[in-house]
């Protein structure tokens, strides 16, 4: 890895992680520019998985006064997050990385499709916001199930699973959207270390630990500046880097 190479994983890791924290979608900063640089689809997202925990750290800690409340829910969301990890994380290792090699450019054409609906997603999931923090029993499995089935995404391939929190919760909770997204900075983050926890266990040779340590320093700055910060960024701008990324990686698996 060249200097160069390395200054732009790292500021890779500050986007992503700042990213992360407001919008949930950081992973499409990362994962293209370590496959623009020539690594293998699996190993870029391994090391990303390890990498970007540091910064859901910091993007949860931001967060914290937006988790108040939210416990009574939580304590079937965290499950299922792991749950749906472990999963995910295992579907990797084990599937043939040829499978992941064709179903990445999917994934990640699928994960840009997201971005660019966020906003919508966003704006739905507000009009259904109230008060209220009673949920039927109906809607609490609905919401458990939906959280399991975006922890095994998660598991497998990371990029915008935090946006399908913010849809599937949007759909189901009748709460705020900054609460949900402290929800969903906890959960991501979950997902994330189960995911990194199983790639160092199974797979640490696969890890490349340069680029993780480089997102990890750059993603747990951005995850502070993020939390502080991010709200006053334009949306816009965000949207369409993580775009234009994606689709640079995107042409360089394709290629």
């Amino acid at each position: 890895m060249s200097g160069l190479d390395a200054f732009f994983i790292l500021l890779a890791g500050i986007g992503a992680g700042a990213i992360n924290a407001v919008v949930g979608s950081g992973t499409l900063i990362t994962f293209p520019t370590l496959v623009a640089f020539g690594m293998p689809p699996v190993t870029a997202t391994m090391s990303n998985a390890v990498g970007l925990v540091a910064g859901g750290v910091s993007g949860t800690w931001g967060y914290r006064r937006e988790l108040s409340g939210q416990w009574e829910r939580l304590r079937w969301q965290i499950p299922a997050s792991l749950a749906g990890a472990l999963l995910g994380s295992w579907l990797l290792m084990h599937l043939p990385e040829k499978l992941f090699e064709t179903i990445v450019p999917v994934l990640l054409i699928l994960a840009l499709a997201l971005v660019l609906l966020q906003p919508r997603i966003q704006a739905w999931a507000k009009k259904r916001s109230t008060e209220e923090t009673t949920l039927s029993t109906t809607r609490l499995m609905l919401l458990t199930v939906g959280t399991f089935a975006v922890g095994i995404y998660g598991g497998y391939f990371t990029a915008a699973q935090g946006i399908l929190l913010i849809g599937v919760m949007g759909a189901i909770l009748p709460e705020t959207l900054q609460r949900m997204n402290g929800a969903k900075n906890l959960l991501s983050l979950l997902v994330n270390i189960v995911a990194a926890g199983m790639y160092i266990t199974l797979a640490f040779d696969q890890i490349n630990w340069a680029a993780a340590g480089l997102i990890a320093v750059g993603s747990l700055a951005g995850g502070v500046l993020g939390a502080r910060y991010g709200r006053r960024l334009s949306p816009t701008a965000l949207r369409y880097t993580i775009v234009a990324v994606g689709l640079i990686g995107l042409w360089r698996l394709l290629a």
